[in-house]
């Protein structure tokens, strides 16, 4: 069964490499996580898992409230161990 993404429109916004900065860190189990993301209809709160992360910031893959999965980088403060 494929993996439904969340559409271009409702993506999360995602911070840019001088932003978020390196060196990037990718671990071999990515820990759950619940971050803050902010998309066009406002911010929200997602479950996820950080795929990678730097001093600055960390890529989440989360699911959205209609279960489809997303990416983006947020700053690290956003983010909480769950």
């Amino acid at each position: 069964m494929a993996v439904e993404h969340v559409p271009l429109s409702e993506q999360a916004h995602s911070l840019g490499p001088a932003q978020y900065g390196e060196p990037v860190t990718r671990p071999d189990e990515p820990p759950p996580v619940r971050a803050w993301i902010h998309t066009r209809t406002g911010h929200e709160a997602v479950d996820g898992v950080a795929v990678a992360w730097t001093p600055r910031a960390v890529r989440v893959r989360y699911t959205d409230g209609h279960g489809r999965e997303g990416f983006a980088w947020v700053w690290a403060n956003a983010v909480a161990r769950r």
